[in-house]
C-alpha cells in the first residue's frame, strides 16, 4: 500500500486531451523532495489484423527550470506553423471519409499529350 500512497502524492493536477487514435495527458507531479514537475504522455492506440490492440505510451519529463524556455519555443513553433500553413488539417489520415482523386489539372495534362483515335477512321 506505501506504492500507491506514493503515487497519488506524485500526481498533483491532471488534463486529458483526446485527439482521435492518440491521448495526451498532463501531469503535474510530485518529486521526492515535494517540488514540481510535468510529465506529457501521448498515448496511441494500435489495432491488430485479429481485432486486438495495444497502446504505445512516449512520455516528456520538463521541470520547472525549463517550463520558460520550453513555453517560447513551443509558441514559436506553433505560430511558424500556422502562419505558414493555416489550421486546416491537410493529412489524409486525419479525414476518415477519405477518397483519394486526382485532380483535373493532372488528368486533363495526361488527356492534352495524347491522341485520341477513332478506328473507324483507319
Amino acid at each position: 500500500m506505501r506504492e500507491n500512497d506514493m503515487l497519488e502524492k506524485e500526481e498533483i493536477f491532471s488534463k486529458v486531451l483526446r485527439a482521435g487514435r492518440r491521448t495526451y495527458f498532463f501531469d503535474v507531479r510530485a518529486t521526492k523532495a515535494d517540488d514540481y514537475y510535468i510529465t506529457i504522455t501521448e498515448s496511441k492506440k494500435f489495432t491488430e489484423e485479429d481485432g486486438s490492440f495495444h497502446f504505445k505510451k512516449h512520455k516528456i519529463y520538463l521541470y520547472k527550470e525549463d517550463f520558460s524556455a520550453f513555453a517560447e519555443i513551443l509558441e514559436e513553433m506553433t505560430s511558424y506553423v500556422l502562419n505558414h500553413k493555416g489550421e486546416e488539417v491537410i493529412s489524409e489520415r486525419h479525414q476518415k471519409d477519405f477518397k483519394k482523386e486526382y485532380g483535373s489539372d493532372k488528368a486533363e495534362g495526361q488527356r492534352s499529350s495524347f491522341t485520341d483515335i477513332d478506328f473507324d477512321d483507319i
